[in-house]
């Protein structure tokens, strides 16, 4: 919650209005501007113990040269098992017609014992 203070004068009278608004601690413009490795935060603190400078924009200091070494001796994963062109489509309306399968029989069941004809609904 921010507090937020506005003052207004006009010919006859000066008022000011005091409010509380619920605001991002970090705008969303400043973590859209980070780079990789880059973070921010605010960090909060006790009332016994205040901490004045809450908020922090560090980087991740990574030895670059390590990690291109360490991903040089990575490998391939072996596929576990090939799809075949269509199998994904054949598997989608498989599962598609196996939930009209259920969805129809249920509604037979329905039809068939009177004492659940209050949970049809009728189009």
């Amino acid at each position: 919650m921010q507090k937020r203070q506005s003052l207004s004068i006009n010919s006859n009278d000066t008022s000011v209005s005091q409010s509380r608004q619920l605001e991002s601690a970090i705008p969303p413009s400043k973590i859209a501007k980070l780079s990789s490795g880059e973070f921010v935060g605010i960090v909060a603190d006790e009332p016994d113990c205040p901490i004045t400078l809450k908020g922090f924009h560090a980087e991740i200091q990574n030895d670059r040269q390590a990690l291109r070494k360490e991903e040089q001796g990575y490998h391939d994963i072996q596929p576990v098992r090939k799809i075949v062109p269509g199998q994904v489509q054949q598997n989608y309306l498989q599962v598609k017609n196996d939930i009209r399968d259920i969805i129809d029989s249920e509604l037979q069941s329905l039809l068939d014992d009177p004492s659940k004809s209050w949970m049809i609904i009728k189009k």
